[in-house]
């Protein structure tokens, strides 16, 4: 629970292990999910690598399942299996292949298909009266009928194919422009209808013949039929020829369907016994490639009998990791050992930070900005309950945020049969991904609409109105009809009889819905919420980096830059919310028009103006205190700005003459023998090297401007961080009057009719009004209301403690490789 509020500390460790255990060992830590292989090989092409032919293995399995899973799809329920199957052994890779071997029927059925085509093109030359004495040759040259075969005289021959149907048009005409019209052509539809075994697509074809003159003709005309991919069938001249190919061509097709029927029966039983399986064989061949692909990224000792790999893991989870490796060791039968040592981290450590289904989706959210640094604190804990609370703030109403509760209750409650049916759907997966999100988003919707009084832009009359609005006439007390259809009846608390003095027990009196100058009261009451609710949420951020500095033991980060922060934002912005609950608690109903005005007094603040006679003081000594404050903000500037990185340059030449001395007392020391001269020599350049290289390392200008421009950023932030959460205000009053807009023009039309037509008007129009409510205030505007909660708390909430630079920690786990959610 610890690494909710700060990520886990890890490890790095290099692992030893012998060749014939680390298949298993590997396996195991696959299953436990809590380790991080680093990749030892990483300037070693992906073919040169040592298990790269079992990768391969892998995928031809791969492929194979994808065939079957394809057959399968429309005649076969694929069985899904009671649990996950063990990791197979290396060996039993051999087996799968074996059960894998399945034969297909693609080759009987393109067999097929050739001869069909064939058969074709020998019954359309018998239907074309092609016989024996159909050519004969003249001395012009032209073709005739003749009795001799056209091998014989005049190089006269056919050729004869078939070609897809859309192409028949461009390759008539292009033989007719090519051969200058010394051809003749006839070309007829395929009646046969044949079927792609591959694409599943009927195949709609053409049978031509081509006559022509002469071999130079004959070989255009080939190239050609090449060209438009027409499968060319060579036939003979003779008709007694053609009819003994024909008839051995059926007899060859009747064989091949029989063929085809038998292979047929025998696929349906080998699918039926695939279905059992597939879900098996798959998982295992996932998670043999996933093995194989860690044991790439793993290097092999020269004796080619230890696989040595690099290691992050959580140090809260050693013990189980060494429980993982003992027990691939007792798998593989190996009786070494293996060997987890410790390595100093040279390099900064993966961020992780452990979640449940709960919190998943809120550190998704927080991940999305940028992962925090090694050990930086984490963000998650908090937005969990302000990222939905602003989001309700802004899209505030009891009836849409039932609606939101409800789609959540029901994702939650059959999440195990949602999941079990695996939706490839984006939208949807983000939808289910985030259903605690929009669970507690619905909450709080219902919270500030109870809060806002607002369901569907109607009020509850739950307690009774404090509000007893009396005729200007003499006639006595307005009646509800009144109030209803006054459209200029504005509430003011001052006349005296108006208002009983007792506030709405909860959220805003329902008497406001009627008044005319509801806008006016709700915009004041939104808008110096929004501005509370903002400027503590920042000062929150602020004191969330002092556990970051204390943490990391930055005391002068401590004094140099969390106090100055906290001084200005106090000073400045936190003094403009004592003002507002001050004036709150200060003036009631019969002084409230006399009330001075907050921003007024907020602006002659800076300007040091106290001569305004139009806007009196709050209260006494206003002027000093509030010149003690801006001068105290004015001073929290230079704090933060000049300070630290004096302060730091000084650190760093002291601890350069400090260096200076040491090697200054070594080469003293080491004044001896001329080897030892040497020696010394040797020793003092290198820490001279090391002193250069540190002094390199500080660059008192880059500190500088990064100071400044932090300093800038944070006071400049401020101002305008809380201006942007003036967005809490705008998208409320958004939100609420599409709302009331949404209502007065649909709903409202079927309330006004009177006749019995209108009673079925209103189920027509209430459908109207649930599609634009869901589509309009749900999605749009729930949307809209996310996106604005999102960038509050990235840019304004997190800037002032997260950083949010580092990476994540991506633990080899085969949970998330066959749920497809592993990151690369």
């Amino acid at each position: 629970m610890a690494s909710m509020f700060r990520s886990e500390e890890m490890c790095l460790s290099q692992l030893f292990l012998q060749v014939e255990a680390a298949y298993c060992c590997i396996a195991e830590l696959g299953e436990l999910g809590l380790v991080q292989f680093k990749d030892l090989n990483a300037n070693v092409n992906s073919f040169q690598r040592k298990f790269v032919n079992e990768v391969r293995r892998c995928e031809s399995l791969e492929r194979i399942l994808r065939f079957l899973e394809d057959e399968m799809r429309e005649e076969i329920v694929i069985q899904m299996p009671e649990k996950s199957p063990q990791t197979p052994l290396p060996r039993e890779m051999i087996d799968l292949e074996v059960c894998l071997g399945l034969g297909k029927r693609e080759a009987a059925l393109q067999k097929a298909i050739r001869l069909s085509f064939l058969n074709c093109v020998l019954t359309f030359q018998t239907e074309t009266n092609l016989t024996d004495d159909f050519f004969s040759e003249d001395t012009s040259g032209l073709l005739e009928l003749r009795s001799v075969p056209s091998a014989v005289a005049g190089k006269l021959g056919f050729t004869a194919g078939v070609i897809n149907r859309e192409r028949m048009g461009p390759f008539e005409r292009l033989l007719w422009r090519v051969c200058r019209g010394n051809i003749y052509m006839k070309y007829t539809e395929m009646d046969t209808l044949l079927e792609d075994p591959v694409t599943k697509e009927e195949l709609k074809k053409n049978i031509f013949i081509v006559f022509y003159q002469g071999d130079q003709l004959g070989k255009k005309i080939k190239k050609i039929c090449d060209g438009f991919r027409a499968s060319v069938y060579p036939c003979p001249e003779l008709a007694a020829e053609r009819r003994d190919m024909l008839a051995n061509v059926n007899v060859r097709l009747e064989d091949l369907n029989t063929v085809i029927t038998q292979t047929e029966s025998h696929r349906q039983r080998l699918l039926q016994e695939a279905a059992a399986n597939w879900y098996s064989w798959s998982i295992k061949v996932q998670k043999m490639k996933a093995i194989y692909h860690v044991l790439n990224s793993c290097n092999i000792d020269v004796t080619q009998q230890c696989v040595i790999a690099e290691i992050w893991f959580p140090v809260a989870d050693t013990m189980s990791i060494k429980k993982a490796l003992q027990q691939g060791v007792e798998r593989s039968g190996s009786p070494i050992v293996p060997i987890m040592t410790t390595v100093e981290m040279k390099t900064t450590p993966p961020t992780f930070n452990r979640t449940t289904k709960f919190t998943a989706s809120f550190q998704n959210i927080v991940d999305a900005y940028g992962v925090g640094n090694y050990r930086e604190i984490n963000p998650t804990p908090y937005t969990i309950i302000t990222f939905p609370f602003l989001f309700a703030v802004m899209f505030g109403d009891c009836g849409h945020g039932a609606i939101m509760l409800i789609l959540a209750l029901w994702m939650v409650m059959n999440e195990k049969s949602l999941l079990a049916q695996k939706n490839n759907g984006e939208i949807w997966n983000t939808f289910f991904s985030g259903r605690y999100l929009i669970l507690l988003m619905g909450l709080f919707s219902i919270y500030t609409g109870f809060i806002y009084n607002d369901c569907f832009s109607k009020s509850f009359n739950i307690f009774g109105s404090s509000w007893s609005v009396r005729s200007m006439f003499t006639n006595g007390t307005w009646t509800d009809d009144m109030i209803r259809t006054n459209l200029y009846m504005s509430l003011d608390p001052a006349v005296p009889g108006v208002y009983s003095g007792s506030p709405y027990p909860f959220g805003i009196d329902p008497v406001w819905n009627f008044a005319a100058n509801k806008l006016t009261f709700m915009n004041s009451y939104k808008m110096k919420m929004s501005v509370i609710l903002g400027i503590i949420q920042m000062v929150f951020g602020v004191v969330l980096s002092l556990f970051n500095h204390i943490y990391f033991k930055k005391t002068l980060n401590i004094i140099l830059q969390f106090i100055p922060e906290m001084i200005f934002i106090l000073c400045l912005f936190g003094y403009l919310i004592f003002m507002i609950f001050f004036k709150w608690c200060q003036y009631d109903v019969s002084t409230s028009r006399i009330a001075p005005s907050i921003l007024i007094h907020f602006i002659n603040m800076f300007l040091f103006n106290y001569d305004d006679p139009t806007n009196k003081p709050l209260y006494t000594h206003q002027q000093e205190v509030q010149s003690v404050l801006v001068i105290l903000a004015l001073i929290s500037v230079p704090w933060m700005l000049v300070i630290k990185p004096f302060i730091l340059r000084a650190q760093h030449k002291k601890s350069q003459a400090l260096i200076t001395n040491q090697d200054a007392a070594t080469e003293i020391q080491l004044d001896g023998p001329s080897h030892s001269k040497s020696d010394g020599k040797q020793n003092s350049a290198g820490a001279h090297g090391e002193h250069n290289d540190h002094e390199e390392e500080f660059n008192f200008g880059d500190i500088f401007v990064h100071q400044a421009i932090h300093t800038i950023e944070y006071c400049l932030g401020c101002i305008s961080n809380t201006a942007s959460y003036l967005r809490l205000w705008a998208l409320s009053l958004a939100h609420s009057q599409l709302s009331e807009v949404l209502w007065a023009m649909v709903m409202r039309i079927g309330f006004d009719q009177k006749s019995w037509g209108g009673l079925i008007a209103i189920f027509i129009i209430f459908s109207a009004f649930a599609v634009l409510t869901v589509a309009i205030l749900l999605v749009m505007e729930g949307l809209s209301a996310f996106l604005h909660a999102l960038r509050l708390h990235w840019v304004e909430f997190q800037n002032k403690f997260y950083s949010g630079s580092s990476y994540k920690f991506t633990p080899f786990s085969f949970k998330q490789i066959l749920d497809g959610t592993v990151e690369e």
